[in-house]
């Protein structure tokens, strides 16, 4: 004769208060071990987001940089006459890059001698510019006639804005466009803008990044 052995549990048995202990303490250490890297994930990508942004910014400044070469005399800021140029003889290195140059000197402040963008809504108003004119340098060929890569094609140029950013990006760090400001002539670490050129733009958020460093000195 055969004994049948059945679980002694029936079908609307529920669990001892010691198999949910267990339980609720397992899923307790699943969440504890996911939310750190869940958080983790989630600030990586806005650590990414903002090299971006910083990486957009700063090339915009150095676009503008480069656009106000031979756009603006010494001495000539205030005049409103980009078409002066540089002093006979003088060599002004450009960027192949820089196919305009500025044609609104009065945007530079006297004491803006390196031509950075005033602030940053310049890049986003734009500017007037004109298209560079073509070196005939080399060879005294032309019957020696030479023109620099600096001046201005011709008066019959039109005249157009050109827009470095199209709005103002926001800080992913701290939500806000709040940019810390530096201009060229203030030394590294210094916060507090001198208003003068906008050289340098960094985030305005003194958290810790991932790799340990702060975010306001990337």
């Amino acid at each position: 004769m055969r004994t049948r052995f059945t679980n002694s549990r029936g079908p609307e048995s529920g669990y001892t208060l010691f198999e949910l202990i267990v339980t609720l303490t397992v899923l307790a250490v699943l969440v504890m071990g996911t939310v750190p890297l869940a958080q983790n994930a989630y600030k990586r990508q806005k650590e990414v987001r903002l090299r971006e942004t910083l990486r957009m910014i700063r090339s915009a400044i150095d676009e503008f940089k480069r656009d106000t070469v031979g756009a603006c005399p010494q001495g000539a800021v205030t005049t409103g006459n980009p078409t002066r140029g540089p002093q006979a003889g003088a060599q002004v290195p450009t960027d192949p890059r820089s196919r305009v140059v500025i044609d609104d000197c009065t945007i530079f402040d006297s004491e803006n001698l390196d031509r950075y963008p005033p602030s940053l809504e310049v890049l986003v108003d734009g500017v007037r510019v004109k298209q560079r004119g073509i070196s005939l340098t080399g060879g005294g060929g032309l019957g020696g006639n030479t023109r620099q890569a600096t001046e201005i094609n011709s008066t019959e140029t039109e005249e157009v804005t050109k827009v470095y950013l199209r709005e103002l990006p926001i800080d992913p760090m701290t939500g806000q466009k709040d940019w810390k400001l530096r201009s060229s002539y203030q030394p590294p670490g210094d916060d507090s803008w001198d208003s003068v050129n906008v050289f340098d733009v960094r985030s305005a958020s003194n958290e810790t990044s991932l790799a340990g460093d702060k975010y306001s000195d990337w």
